[in-house]
């Protein structure tokens, strides 16, 4: 069993599914807010690592899906600061086991706390066409 600090938006569905997935794998999950931690640029890009700059991004943010930011024309520094200001513009969740840190529900450490499952459950499971998820 591991201790896995999993930032999410509180009142998304799909990290409560994230959130029950791991917990039924036997693991102890402590849920922190995405938007609330006071984050740093060096805290962010702990979690991205090597992965592109344009794969740090959450594809559902009301910003990018409007067209305002276009992860594929952004550098990292300037990706970092958009962060920083808007954290709904981070993908997510942020997941953090014993230091080993990845954003997004798909990358390691994640599948090897589910013994190689759970990368259905990465995307939102809200259509396009219902409202968004309420707001925190």
């Amino acid at each position: 069993m591991a201790t896995v600090l999993f930032y999410q938006k509180p009142g998304c569905g799909t990290n409560a599914r994230q959130i029950r997935a791991l917990e039924t794998a036997g693991h102890q999950v402590i849920a922190k807010s995405l938007l609330a931690e006071p984050w740093t640029a060096e805290r962010l890009l702990a979690f991205f690592g090597a992965t592109p700059t344009v794969s740090w991004f959450n594809p559902a943010s009301p910003r990018i899906k409007a067209g305002e930011v276009k992860p594929a024309e952004i550098d990292a520094a300037n990706a970092i600061a958009l962060m920083l200001d808007d954290a709904l513009l981070i993908r997510r969740p942020l997941i953090d086991v014993d230091g080993a840190r990845c954003a997004g529900f798909d990358r390691e450490p994640v599948p090897s706390l589910l013994g190689g499952e759970g990368s259905d459950l990465q995307g939102c499971t809200r259509p396009e066409a219902m409202p968004p998820c309420a707001e925190p």
